[in-house]
């Protein structure tokens, strides 16, 4: 073969492997001004404000007033080379994944964006909801916002004393890389843990978020800012009688087996040795009645926001900008529609689910003075 023949065949197969052009924008996505869902199906959504809040979980005067908060911060300049994607778009992007759980690449195909794009979008429109609604809607809690939520447990859940309702549910991830054992827990599954206290109008009043998924409820909580700033030898409220006694008792936090009984920690007898203790029983029940709020309000926000139903497939900080965006569109949405949260028809309903059903017991001793504090609650509640 001489010499010319060998740089014939050596350019036809360097042409034949050489790899195709990837294109700027996909041919399919340049019509997405014309065919996309959001400049076709949102559009007409606009006139039905049932099928409006289906599809975007919140009315549109909600998404009107979101979009104005966050705009200025999701906005791109236009430039000579391609126009650059609205800042309504970004948000109905955004709000479909979370109200979804759809992967990237389904709401790329409908939107007629690249699934990169979808993927950016996700992060930085769930990183300035959480900036612009935090101060407002999920703010650090008052002296007065503790009060407030002291007479709403004693109304609504028959339960004086309680500063909030406490537990943590798990944030199903996919497998973060590198990551060990450190996100995998006893479900088995990987996740992060969402802490939260919450309100008798099931409002988050503090939410922790991001802890390894192996830890638990009480270590997370122990170890919070929340626990170092407000609990750890501090009193958020001075003691005061229980209604119709003399006796000073302290504002309590009620928690279910996962936590330890602490001063300002309720949790329920042990199931152990009270079959025929009426007393502790009626304790128990009691205590339940307003524990169950916490797992009603994270009931709440997995069903409205539907990317909780699924194990979020983003990295660690991507999915931890997903759950405080989610916390903050709860409080959002709630206090919009003074603290009721409309029905979402049956056909769209789950199975509910439970924050930490089966979480395991704390062997925990408990002091004398948390023995003590939990008999006069006894002893309140069996009048």
């Amino acid at each position: 073969m001489s010499s010319s023949d060998e740089e014939q065949l050596l350019l036809l197969l360097a042409l034949k492997n050489r790899r195709k052009k990837r294109k700027w924008v996909h041919e399919i996505n340049t019509t997405r001004e014309q065919l996309g869902e959001y400049h076709r199906l949102c559009i007409e959504l606009l006139s039905h404000e049932d099928r409006f809040f289906k599809y975007f979980r919140m009315s549109r005067e909600c998404f009107e007033e979101l979009h104005n908060l966050i705009k200025p911060n999701i906005e791109k300049c236009l430039t000579n080379w391609r126009k650059p994607i609205e800042t309504k778009e970004k948000l109905a992007i955004c709000l479909r994944y979370l109200a979804t759980g759809d992967s990237h690449q389904t709401i790329a195909f409908s939107f007629r964006v690249g699934r990169s794009t979808v993927s950016k979008i996700v992060k930085d429109v769930c990183h300035e909801i959480w900036n612009v609604l935090q101060p407002t809607y999920l703010p650090k809690p008052t002296t007065q916002t503790w009060i407030d939520s002291v007479e709403g447990f004693s109304e609504l859940w028959g339960f004086p004393n309680c500063l909030g309702s406490i537990d943590g549910k798990h944030i199903k991830l996919k497998c973060p890389q590198n990551s060990g054992t450190s996100y995998f827990c006893y479900k088995n599954f990987f996740s992060i843990v969402l802490l939260a206290v919450v309100d008798p109008y099931y409002k988050f009043m503090v939410v922790d978020i991001g802890s390894y998924g192996r830890h638990s409820d009480s270590g997370i909580f122990e170890n919070s800012a929340f626990y170092r700033e407000y609990v750890n030898d501090k009193i958020i409220l001075s003691p005061k009688p229980l209604p119709g006694t003399d006796v000073p008792v302290p504002h309590v936090f009620v928690g279910d087996e996962g936590f330890a009984l602490q001063t300002y920690m309720m949790r329920p007898y042990p199931k152990a040795g009270m079959i025929h203790d009426v007393r502790k029983k009626k304790f128990n029940a009691r205590l339940s009645r307003a524990r169950r709020v916490v797992e009603n309000a994270f009931g709440i926000l997995a069903m409205k926001w539907r990317v909780f139903l699924k194990a979020i497939e983003t990295d660690v900080e991507t999915a931890e900008c997903i759950v405080k965006a989610a916390c903050c569109l709860h409080n959002f949405v709630m206090m919009k529609n003074n603290g009721e949260y409309p029905a979402i028809e049956n056909e769209e309903q789950a199975q509910p689910i439970r924050a930490l059903l089966d979480t395991a017991l704390t062997n925990r001793r408990s002091n004398n003075a948390a023995l003590e504090i939990r008999e006069l609650f006894t002893a309140y509640f069996n009048r």
